[in-house]
């Protein structure tokens, strides 16, 4: 099944194009774990999904790029065809002269209705050239006017039109430092609307990506490119075929399904975010070695500790001896700042999957029934691996994946919403939590 992404500002359609690049360069690589016809099938998969049909040998994005300046656009359509492996549609963007000036209002009450139609129309076409429609992902940011305003407006535009396909946001959260002096308002608004018209919102958070890119990436000039780079890498991970886990041969068909009816138990709770390790450089990579049970042990230990990275995990949170805490106890739970899931969605990738032993690490522990807590969801995916760049880790309402040659694997895990959230976390994020709830 196929997946249609829209690309909105600059901030979407700079990530768009590096998450095709990814994917594309994924699915080509030559060194894989695989034999001749498993790697065939491999690229016919994610061919299906991400690429329509070939266009002189090259393969053209199920993508449409909006943005309301043409500089961003032009630049993106010229990186994707000079490239020569794959390129946008001849009429798959829509841009204009006059920007949002970093006004929400302006983006989904001005530009919005002033151009739905062609922006729809635009859609539509490319939604025509699927066999078989997923759904739709959205790439936007939070902080300036066209991204989140006009974004807002088109998820919403969408959910009317194509109300039985799924809809996937992927939501780019400002830095805490501030990019754009109205970031707030901008997030709270467009986190406000996106909640009523998304099936589910994978949230990055800038100051997490950047702060893997310092740490465990060894990136000394920190830019853009560099965290698009990493962002591109966790969702090619994300969305690249993957086998089911009961060691079927076929290549799960329906991407975006797949994620939401194991993440996205009710319409209410539908907040995403991602964990992963290994991270680290492209040249640490030949001075190491990683074992699945080492791996796995640090990974449980990021999610129970509510760590965004394997450096400086909190090893002394453990998991309550007895049920989840009530309402009572909620300056003990504060205190161990430990991480509650409600659904959870692992991704193997690498070598020797199938060896990985996750119910000792994952499932009993600590005399604690986690199988009444929550939903263990594992999907063994195929040793296929993204190349080596760049790495992030995501946290729950924020940011992750990473992707490793040869004997190394990577895995995905998603966490998705908390029982207590943000616990810990500064008073405004729970103030943004009601705001949300109330539908502010």
């Amino acid at each position: 099944m196929s997946v249609v992404t829209v690309q909105l500002g600059q901030c979407g359609n700079q990530i768009g194009f590096e998450v095709f690049d990814a994917l594309y360069t994924d699915s080509h690589c030559p060194q894989g774990l695989c034999s001749k016809r498993e790697n065939e099938a491999y690229q016919t998969s994610c061919k299906e999904r991400f690429f329509s049909e070939e266009e002189n040998g090259v393969p053209i994005a199920r993508a449409i790029l909006v943005d309301m300046e043409p500089k961003v656009t032009s630049q993106t359509l010229s990186k994707a065809a000079q490239s020569g492996r794959w390129k946008y549609g001849q009429h798959s963007c829509f841009c204009q002269k006059q920007g949002s000036g970093n006004n929400w209002a302006y983006g989904y009450s001005v530009h919005g209705p002033r151009h739905e139609e062609s922006i729809m129309n635009l859609i539509q076409k490319e939604v025509e050239k699927c066999d078989s429609l997923s759904g739709f992902f959205i790439i936007m940011s939070m902080a300036g006017g066209t991204g989140s305003g006009l974004g807002a407006f088109v998820t919403q535009k969408l959910q009317d039109q194509y109300s039985n396909s799924l809809k996937m946001n992927h939501i780019i959260w400002p830095y805490g430092t501030g990019e754009v002096i109205v970031q707030n308002y901008n997030s709270i608004l467009t986190l406000s609307h996106l909640y009523r018209s998304s099936d589910a919102l994978l949230v990055h958070e800038n100051d997490a990506v950047h702060k893997i890119c310092a740490k465990l990436m060894n990136i000394k000039q920190i830019s853009f490119s560099d965290i698009n780079q990493v962002l591109a890498h966790q969702l090619g991970s994300v969305f690249q075929p993957t086998y089911s886990v009961e060691g079927s041969c076929h290549y799960r068909r329906n991407p975006l399904g797949d994620l939401m009816e194991n993440l996205v138990p009710h319409p209410e709770f539908k907040m995403l975010g991602i964990r992963n390790i290994p991270q680290m450089s492209e040249n640490s990579l030949a001075y190491s070695t990683f074992t699945w049970a080492g791996l796995l042990k640090y990974l449980r230990q990021m999610l129970i500790s509510n760590s965004k990275m394997e450096e400086g995990i909190d090893w002394h949170v453990r998991p309550p001896l007895s049920r989840l805490p009530t309402l009572g106890k909620a300056s003990l739970n504060r205190e161990l700042q430990f991480n509650t899931s409600i659904a959870n969605l692992v991704i193997l990738r690498g070598k020797d999957v199938h060896s990985a032993d996750l119910e000792p690490t994952f499932i009993s522990t600590q005399n604690l029934d986690l199988k009444k807590r929550t939903f263990w969801i594992v999907l063994h995916c195929w040793n296929r691996l993204l190349p080596v760049t760049a790495t992030s880790d995501v946290e729950q309402r924020k940011n992750m994946l990473s992707h490793f040659g040869a004997k190394i694997l990577s895995f995905l895990f998603i966490i998705f919403l908390r029982f207590y959230l943000f616990d810990g976390a500064p008073g405004w994020l729970s103030w943004l939590e009601d705001c949300l709830r109330l539908r502010l």
